[in-house]
């Protein structure tokens, strides 16, 4: 799931048609067709970017982003504040290297078909990834019962989050929470990958780049006013 977002960021192992090198929010838009990936669904997959500097430490901002807690800010899916960590599983002695499922205890409630999160997030030294996905709850079931994993389609999208600050004498990086002390923040990479059309040779259309810069934009107006750095 990690590699599946990296390539979809950095486009460098499909192959990418440039729909915008950038807008007001220095958002970059690619498409490309998804014909026989494995994990991926059939058709037309839109790549949305962008990248920002914030005055927040790395470890403060990886903490917001994947605590399912303060995920209403952001997640426009999550905006009843109602998700609730179903399964944690660490990947080593550090839990914040970890695998969770998520869902949204509302949308169960309601009785709605039960769309489940699929979250990784890794950290170390050089910076910290926050990867997340929506599975449907059957297939999710199906994989824990000891189902073929590949059969489930993922576009997974997420926040890839690296230190702009000076490190101090020792070699550790200062971690404050804003930037005054320390010259210390953040960039942050937003990046989404989002199924248009189930066709693979569908054209897009003017609707679809509206919507995705607009997710995009919303999603780091909500980062910001979570973190009150506005």
């Amino acid at each position: 799931m990690t590699r599946s977002f990296c390539n979809s960021v950095c486009a460098t192992v499909h192959k990418w048609e440039l729909v915008q090198s950038g807008n007001a929010d220095n958002t970059k838009l690619m498409m490309r067709e998804s014909i026989g990936n494995p994990g991926e669904p059939l058709g037309t997959v839109l790549s949305a970017v962008t990248t920002v500097w914030l005055p927040i430490s790395c470890h403060y901002l990886f903490d917001f982003l994947r605590n399912e807690q303060t995920r209403g800010h952001w997640d426009v899916l999550s905006q009843d504040g109602c998700v609730q960590q179903m399964l944690h599983i660490p990947k080593s002695q550090d839990l914040v290297n970890s695998i969770s499922v998520l869902r949204n205890s509302a949308a169960a409630s309601a009785n709605q078909i039960s769309m489940l999160i699929l979250q990784e997030t890794c950290m170390d030294v050089s910076g910290s990834l926050v990867v997340h996905a929506a599975v449907n709850s059957e297939a999710m079931n199906l994989v824990m019962s000891g189902g073929d994993p590949s059969c489930v389609a993922l576009l997974p999208s997420g926040f890839a989050i690296l230190p702009d600050c000076s490190p101090v004498s020792d070699g550790h990086i200062n971690y404050n929470r804003g930037s005054d002390e320390g010259n210390s923040g953040s960039l942050l990479t937003i990046g989404f990958q989002i199924l248009v059309n189930s066709s693979p040779a569908a054209k897009l259309t003017t609707e679809s780049i509206d919507t995705v810069n607009s997710l995009i934009a919303r999603t780091l107006q909500g980062i910001k006013v979570g973190l009150q750095c506005n």
